[in-house]
């Protein structure tokens, strides 16, 4: 018969036998949470590349500086024409007063008091609509304006306009590329972490197929439990990435990313699929290896 101090023994393994499957089990859900979680914010990403390279390019803006004669009631003719241009989405009338005002904001000194003048022009900041927002059209649309009498001049950014429309390809194929490399990376790291909580039970596994369990009667357990973390860890990374979308909806109203809920939806089928996907077939093939190894190699 076991003595008593035997049984307390056994009573303290089985304590920290549980404790370390527990630790296990938590590092596991944390884990493919964290990995769904960076697979979520990838799929955003892509899901809205269009959005935000439309957001981008509509705060591309060109500037149309006004002649010093021009009357108020032309100038407002000339703003509400642009406005009714199928190439404007917004414009910003800038009184000579307020350019002035922003310009002595900017370097810290009051120029006008020292020149004993204002040599500012009234001007009409002009944003384009994205599909405009490119050198080509820019470029037509400069020839166009400057047809008009009320205008001196008309100033923008080509260098920056030719960048962003070039980073923004370049993004779009970096996103896909990384894409790609994220979900063999998670993949690895998921049926790592997997493999080793299997490990932790590999001689309970070698026990029930010798008192004579199936190869599928041994698995389904397993999976069960895996699957049931896998769902743990999808809630998870559900909530982190509302939060984050949340954030980006309150920073970047604009984008209005909470009320797609089309591609919300989409976003979040493919972080279940994924996840139950992965674990599934990482505790399938890491519980069958223990199912073909021999007692002596459980020990290697």
């Amino acid at each position: 018969m076991p003595t008593q101090i035997q049984l307390k023994m056994n009573k303290k393994e089985k304590r920290i036998s549980t404790r370390q499957l527990r630790s296990s089990y938590i590092t596991t859900v944390i884990s493919i949470s964290l990995v769904l979680f960076v697979i979520g914010l990838v799929g955003l990403l892509i899901l809205n590349t269009q959005k935000i390279s439309r957001h981008v390019k509509e705060n591309i803006g060109i500037t149309v500086f006004l002649n010093d004669d021009v009357k108020e009631v032309d100038m407002i003719r000339l703003q509400k024409s642009l406005d009714a241009s199928d190439f404007v989405r917004q414009t910003a009338f800038i009184s000579k007063d307020s350019a002035a005002r922003e310009l002595t904001q900017e370097i810290g000194e009051d120029f006008v008091s020292f020149l004993g003048y204002n040599p500012l022009s009234a001007s009409i900041e002009v944003k384009l609509q994205a599909d405009y927002a490119n050198v080509d059209s820019i470029a037509k649309i400069e020839k166009k304006l400057t047809k008009y009498s009320q205008v001196k001049e008309v100033s923008y950014q080509k260098s920056l306009i030719e960048t962003i429309n070039q980073n923004v390809k370049k993004i779009s194929i970096i996103l896909l590329v990384f894409c790609g490399l994220l979900f063999i990376i998670s993949l690895s790291l998921i049926n790592n972490t997997i493999r080793l909580s299997v490990y932790a039970r590999r001689f309970l596994i070698k026990t029930m197929e010798l008192v004579g369990a199936t190869r599928s009667f041994v698995r389904t357990p397993f999976i069960l439990k895996s699957l049931c973390h896998a769902l743990y860890s999808i809630i998870i990374a559900y909530i982190l990435l509302g939060g984050v979308i949340y954030m980006i909806d309150k920073h970047i109203p604009e984008l209005s990313i909470m009320y797609e809920l089309d591609t919300i939806a989409i976003l979040y089928a493919g972080i279940m699929a994924v996840g139950f996907l992965i674990v599934w077939v990482s505790n399938f093939f890491a519980v069958n290896r223990y199912l073909r190894m021999k007692g002596n190699e459980l020990y290697a």
